[in-house]
Order: structure tokens, then C-alpha cells, then sequence
């Protein structure tokens, strides 16, 4: 019993020997209490602070053909952007295409070169025709200088010579003639005499107009018929020089290359056009400062439409850009199975956004008659209603949500088909506003726009 109690009994140097090691747990268990801590509140913090996706759109301030309320538009239409001046451009000459000089999307300028063809055929035309016609201006001169005096010395040199030969005939003539009467000679000789002395009395006479005309020198009628020639032989010349020109093909108008047709290499004709062989164009071109939009309106509707009629044009691709149009043409025939008329409208500043063949719509505005003395109205702004959130908007500002106060005006259907409002005060444009705020969403917190 006595050793049972002694085993009972405390051992205070064992407990001072373990108390530095329970005072080393307590300092562990805190430091994880403190870790724990402080990761839940950096946790809470993030989750506070945390980027909330939103959509945003920039806010634009209208013009004054933008301010159409539902009432002031009398009619919608769909269609295409168009060109107004599309120029497939072709070749007037045949050959090969050695060089070319733009690509598809390129600007370009009046007269700049755009493509040459090989030209080695065209410079020889070019050399004979030049050949030709130094040929004939040097018969010309020679023709309106006369003869040279040396000519003129020939043929009467000729014409003596030939003088002097008459008088021997006409001497062995008369000799002849004795003899024959005496019965010396037979009848024959004379007869030959008398032929020689023909003969060369009509050499005499040619020799003689020979030198006259020597003296008088070539005819006019000659020298019209060579400078006729001339003429003729500087049109040629004109022709293959103008032929040699055409193988450097030039922009004719100032504008944007919509379609390059032709490689290096290929042949370009002036006639046929083949799927794979000569190319008919080597380039389309038109000036995208000049668009129109091309419509068909039901004949139902046509008469709703005028001359001149004002409207705005927005590109399907982007809705919330809205450009000030007019009608600048319409057909002169309707079309029987469609029922409709075609009207193209006048996109009157366009900017680098818009593209031919884009689809677009067309609203077109009823005119308005402005009261006497009331001023002109400014520009407006048209928001999303769902923007607004009693009476006030969200922008963004460096990153997080900025709220304003706004005053509403008017409601119309936007472009895009979603209803609108008109902000009187709080915006001015261009600010990047936020859509559909989120509930929870508060002045400051930090946003990112999605996409």
C-alpha cells in the first residue's frame, strides 16, 4: 500500500522539464489560428472587390437626321451597300501581264500604274512605223528640192549626143538616097536608112521632154501623193505608239482595289473570256468614298417616298452607327415580278467601316417643317433603357463603375431593335456606358467588359 502511494505522488522537477514544450504548441495553435484568419478575410476581400463582367457600349451623340422618333420614320427598308461607281478595269491591248503593282484592299490614285503587259512586239511596231515615216518625208524633200544641176547637165549632155546622131542619119540618108537613084545600092538599104533616121529623130523628141522636165523638175501631184503618204505613215506610227502606251494599264479614278483578276504571267485579251484562260479585266476599282444603298421598295410603299427624300442608313454589321442618306436615284421601271421599285440612296459621309455588298437598313424621315424662330436642335443622345436604374447610369472609369445621375426625355426603338431613351443631362457622348447593370452592382466597384 505504501509503495501504491508513493507512485501516486507528483514529480515537480518532470513538470518543469515539460512546460517549455506546451508553451510551443499554444504559440503553433495561435500562428494557425492568425494564418486562418487573415487567408478568410483576403478571401472576403476578393470576393469584395472582385471584377464584374458587364457589357458596355460607347455612347454617341446623335446628329440631327439621327433625332427620328418612332413618329418622324415613314418607312423601313433592307438591302445592300453599293458602290456607286464600280470599274472592272480591262485592257485595250493583248499580252502577258509582267508586272503588277497592287493587291486587293490597296488605295490608290488617278494615273497611278497598276499593271504592264510585255511590250517588246509594240516597240518594234513602234521602230518600223518611225522607219517608214523617215523614208517618205526624205523622198519629199528630195521631191520638192527638184533635180540636183548635175541631172540637169546629164540629160543635156544626152539630148546633144542624141542631136548628133540625128544629123549623121540624116547625112547617110541623103548618101543612101544617091546611090539608090545611081543603082548602086539596092532599095533595101535605102529603106533601113530612112528607118534609122526615124528611129532616132523620136529619141531626139524623148530626149528633149527628158530635159525639159529636168528643168521643170517632179510634178504636184507627185509630191501631194508622197506627203499623203507621210500622213498616213504618222497615223501608223501615232497608233503603235498609242498601242505601246496601253501595255502600262493606270487607276482612272482615285479609289480602293476591290478584286485583282490576273496573276503575273497570265495572257489578257480584248475579246473572249475564258474560265481559264485569257482574263477579260485585271482589276475592279471603285472610289468607297461614293456609296449607295440599294433598295427595293414594294409599290405599296413607293408613294410614301419623294425626291430627295432624307433617310438614315445603318450597316447591319455595326448597329449602333447611323449615317445620314438621301435618295439619289430611283429606277425609271418597276419590277413586274416583284412588285417593286428600285431606289438607291445616297450614303452622304462614310467612313472606313462600311463595305460594299454589307447588308443595311434604310429608315427613311418624314420631312420636317421647323416652327418660326425656334433654334436649331443640338444632338441627342439615345441610350438602351435597360442602362438606366432609377434615374441613374453606371460608365466606366478606370476600370470600375461610375454612376451618374441622368434626366430622360422621349423613347424610340434603337436600330437594333431594343427600346431607348433619350438622355437630356448627364451625358455628353462618348463615354462607355454599361448595359443591363448588374443588381448588386454599386458606384466603384470594379468592372471589365465582356469579350
Amino acid at each position: 500500500m505504501e509503495a501504491e502511494l508513493k507512485n501516486l505522488r507528483i514529480d515537480r522537477k518532470k513538470r518543469r522539464s515539460d512546460g517549455p514544450s506546451r508553451w510551443a504548441t499554444i504559440w503553433i495553435l495561435t500562428g494557425i489560428a492568425v494564418l486562418v484568419l487573415a487567408g478568410g478575410g483576403r478571401y472576403l476581400y476578393g470576393l469584395a472587390n472582385r471584377e464584374k463582367d458587364v457589357d458596355v457600349i460607347r455612347v454617341r451623340a446623335s446628329s440631327a437626321a439621327e433625332q427620328a422618333s418612332a413618329g418622324d420614320v415613314i418607312l423601313n427598308a433592307t438591302g445592300y451597300i453599293v458602290a456607286a461607281h464600280k470599274i472592272e478595269l480591262a485592257s485595250k491591248v493583248m499580252g502577258k501581264v509582267a508586272w503588277i503593282g497592287v493587291e486587293k484592299g490597296d488605295r490608290v490614285t488617278e494615273g497611278q500604274e497598276l499593271v504592264r503587259l510585255e511590250d517588246d512586239e509594240y516597240k518594234a511596231q513602234v521602230q518600223q512605223s518611225r522607219g517608214n515615216l523617215q523614208n517618205l518625208q526624205a523622198k519629199l524633200e528630195e521631191l520638192q528640192n527638184g533635180s540636183r544641176p548635175e541631172e540637169i547637165s546629164k540629160a543635156k549632155a544626152d539630148l546633144d549626143s542624141s542631136s548628133a546622131d540625128l544629123i549623121n542619119a540624116k547625112v547617110s540618108l541623103n548618101r543612101t538616097k544617091q546611090l539608090v537613084e545611081q543603082g548602086v545600092l539596092a532599095r533595101q538599104t535605102l529603106d533601113d536608112a530612112q528607118a534609122r533616121y526615124d528611129g532616132q529623130v523620136a529619141r531626139v523628141a524623148s530626149i528633149e521632154r527628158s530635159f525639159d522636165l529636168a528643168k521643170l523638175g517632179p510634178r504636184k501631184e507627185q509630191i501631194d501623193a508622197v506627203r499623203g503618204q507621210i500622213e498616213q505613215a504618222r497615223g501608223s506610227l501615232a497608233y503603235s505608239e498609242m498601242q505601246l502606251a496601253n501595255t502600262v494599264i493606270k487607276a482612272p479614278i482615285s479609289g480602293t482595289i476591290l478584286e485583282r483578276n490576273v496573276e503575273k504571267g497570265e495572257f489578257v485579251t480584248t475579246g473572249f473570256v475564258g474560265d481559264r484562260g485569257a482574263k477579260g479585266y485585271v482589276v475592279s476599282i471603285a472610289d468607297l468614298r461614293d456609296l449607295q444603298t440599294e433598295l427595293d421598295i414594294g409599290q405599296s410603299d413607293f408613294a410614301k417616298l419623294g425626291a430627295h427624300q432624307k433617310a438614315v442608313a445603318t450597316a447591319e454589321a455595326y448597329p449602333d452607327r447611323h449615317y445620314e442618306a438621301v435618295i439619289e436615284e430611283v429606277a425609271p421601271e418597276a419590277n413586274r415580278q416583284k412588285a417593286t421599285v428600285q431606289v438607291k440612296v445616297k450614303i452622304l459621309k462614310p467612313d472606313d467601316y462600311l463595305r460594299p455588298e454589307m447588308n443595311a437598313s434604310v429608315a427613311f424621315l418624314a420631312e420636317k417643317k421647323p416652327k418660326k424662330g425656334s433654334a436649331v436642335e443640338p444632338p441627342s443622345i439615345w441610350i438602351p433603357t435597360s442602362a438606366v436604374r432609377d434615374g441613374s447610369v453606371f460608365v466606366v472609369g478606370s476600370g470600375r463603375a461610375v454612376k451618374r445621375k441622368v434626366k430622360t426625355g422621349a423613347t424610340m426603338t434603337l436600330s437594333t431593335g431594343a427600346p431607348g431613351v433619350r438622355v437630356e443631362e448627364g451625358l455628353i457622348g462618348g463615354e462607355d456606358l454599361i448595359t443591363g447593370p448588374p443588381a448588386d452592382l454599386k458606384d466603384g466597384d470594379r468592372v471589365r467588359a465582356k469579350g
